[in-house]
């Protein structure tokens, strides 16, 4: 085959509104998936004692087709009682087809929530988790820390969601107390879609100082090296129990050569009053300076 013509073939499969992953200023090779493009991190004044719901809102400016692995985190990592989790929206959601069926499942778009050990070495088995409906997939494995997860397909578009993390039931199990948080994604019409719980060990709960967001690229065994997107991604002022907690400061990092999750450069973030921007493009060059960088993000008024 002529390289020409190759080179046009490989361009036509490429989704519209994505850019090739190996499109570099100087043709550098690209580091592993997956990619953070960018971490946003809010510093509060202070934890927040009992803790009952977490609320971020996200909105997305364009469709990303189930040809990309995008995975949009509204909660990047979130902490209480020193036990970890995170989740968000991607465009390929994979998992376990259920607890005793772990054939991997690729059913596209979904929501996704999941929980770490407190020593990340100790298994989250899937007492720990709970499905919304029976499309749910789940997942307990130890390739990124042990963990436990909940999956569920959701038909996301371009629009605005609210990404909930809500207290539930507290119960005794094998004379521990344990409690059952709930993942939900509200859409802009305010309908709610449950996505499954997953058991925390304890009953009363203080979440952290601080909390991230995420824009990823990533790579499964259906898409192994994803195209990057072109979209940009807005989120919201993180709120706990229902109000904005008190800002310290709000900061950006885009990891680089040699760091975790190192990722080509080809998203900037900005402030826009208590939001954050994250617009996704073209690969480009990024001076050291930029890499990590405050963000004038102003606290939004009580609710």
């Amino acid at each position: 085959m002529k390289p020409a013509l190759a080179i046009l073939i490989a361009l036509l499969q490429i989704p519209p509104g994505a850019l090739p992953a190996a499109e570099t200023p100087a043709a550098k090779p690209l580091p592993p998936p997956p990619w953070h493009l960018a971490d946003i991190w809010w510093t509060f004044e202070n934890p927040t004692p009992h803790f009952q719901s977490l609320e971020v809102e996200v909105t997305i400016d364009r469709d990303v087709p189930a040809t990309i692995n995008l995975y949009v985190s509204p909660c990047g990592l979130a902490r209480i009682n020193g036990l970890d989790f995170y989740g968000g929206l991607q465009s390929n959601i994979n998992g376990w087809a259920n607890a005793t069926n772990h054939t991997r499942v690729h059913p596209g778009k979904g929501a996704i929530f999941s929980r770490w050990s407190r020593d990340k070495k100790t298994p989250v088995g899937m007492e720990h988790v709970r499905i919304a409906g029976s499309d749910c997939l789940v997942e307990s494995a130890g390739y990124e820390g042990e963990f436990a997860s909940v999956r569920r397909p959701f038909a996301w578009t371009k629009g605005t969601y609210t990404y909930q993390i809500l207290k539930a039931k507290t119960e005794m199990s094998d004379g521990k107390t344990n409690t059952w948080f709930t993942c939900r994604v509200k859409d802009s019409a305010g309908q709610a879609h449950e996505i499954g719980s997953l058991r925390f060990e304890g009953d009363d709960f203080t979440f952290w100082s601080k909390h991230s967001a995420f824009v990823e690229v990533y790579s499964t065994e259906k898409i192994r090296r994803s195209a990057i997107p072109e979209v940009k991604i807005t989120f919201g002022y993180p709120r706990l129990n229902g109000q904005p907690p008190k800002l310290k400061s709000a900061s950006v990092n885009h990891p680089g050569p040699g760091e975790r999750s190192a990722a080509p450069d080809c998203a900037s973030a900005i402030a826009d009053g208590p939001n954050v921007i994250v617009t996704v493009g073209p690969i480009f060059e990024r001076e050291a300076k930029d890499r990590k960088h405050p963000l004038g993000v102003k606290m939004p008024p009580a609710i």
